[in-house]
């Protein structure tokens, strides 16, 4: 039935003709307004089928759970796999380092190998210095038994040991007691440098955090230096200096005094097995 008949049906008057029209645009609007929701409804429904039928991405809002953090692969980086193998936390390296401390020396165990062939050392740590003894030992051990170390070609090899049948004690200790160590062979190392008296080799705790200034590398690297060079006086070599210009310098040749030409090394022996020399020092 048409609007217009409805109109006709309320009376002729004015009134009545007002009334009509407001109840029509009343209902009108209703009918808009019912259009409009069941849009809506139907929108919001054709949109949450779809989420659900996306596959599981990283970084995907779960709608029961928390938002997971993207995984972000460097350029020409291959994608990590889905359980990654755990990765140690590189700690911050120090900007300085105790002058003294109590003097005293924890020694290392872990590691210690009481049944392997050859000479006999033990790690010692000076206690309250922040270094742990069994990890300098570990990595003392991974120098001492490097392919480019002085157990190249198999001629010298090492076992560490936690008792007095050690035939050399590698200390970790401040200046001040590094220095005190030193002094009794008549050196002096000024807070500064490392050492090897008889069957004792010092190293400077300066030397183990921070490296050294004019060596071209990190101090994890350098510590190789510090290891191998006094190692190497106490099986027999003397000082040595730089072979030419860019030539390497030998693991025997005081670095840490200036290369005078030479590049920064940390190794007796380069990877084709060539020995590191130069001309002796006096």
């Amino acid at each position: 039935m048409s609007n217009r008949t409805d109109v006709r049906r309320a009376g002729s008057s004015p009134a009545a003709r007002s009334r009509a029209c407001a109840h029509q645009a009343a209902r009108r609007r209703r009918r808009i307004t019912a259009t409009i929701t069941l849009l809506a409804l139907g929108a919001a429904s054709a949109y949450l089928a779809s989420v659900e039928r996306l596959p599981d991405i990283p970084g995907l809002p779960d709608r029961f759970g928390p938002v997971l953090t993207p995984t972000v692969v460097a350029r020409g980086a291959h994608a990590p796999s889905s359980t990654p193998s755990p990765t140690h936390t590189p700690t911050t390296a120090p900007t300085s380092v105790p002058e003294s401390g109590p003097g005293t020396f924890t020694v290392a165990t872990a590691g210690v190998e009481n049944t392997r062939a050859g000479r006999p050392y033990r790690v010692e740590v000076e206690d309250g210095i922040g270094v742990d003894p069994d990890e300098a030992a570990e990595q003392i051990a991974a120098i001492l038994n490097h392919e480019q170390g002085w157990s190249h070609g198999g001629d010298v090899a090492f076992r560490q040991v936690a008792d007095g049948s050690a035939a050399l004690v590698i200390r970790i200790a401040t200046p001040s007691t590094a220095d005190a160590i030193c002094a009794t062979g008549g050196l002096d190392t000024h807070g500064e440098l490392n050492c090897r008296v008889d069957r004792t080799v010092a190293v400077n705790l300066k030397r183990w955090q921070l490296g050294s200034p004019e060596f071209d590398g990190p101090p994890e690297e350098y510590r190789a230096l510090v290891i191998n060079h006094e190692v190497g006086h106490w099986l027999g070599y003397g000082h040595r200096g730089c072979p030419g210009l860019g030539e390497p310098a030998p693991v025997m040749m005081q670095q840490i005094k200036g290369l005078n030409g030479c590049v920064s090394n940390a190794w007796p022996y380069a990877p084709d097995g060539t020995f590191h020399d130069g001309p002796e020092v006096p």
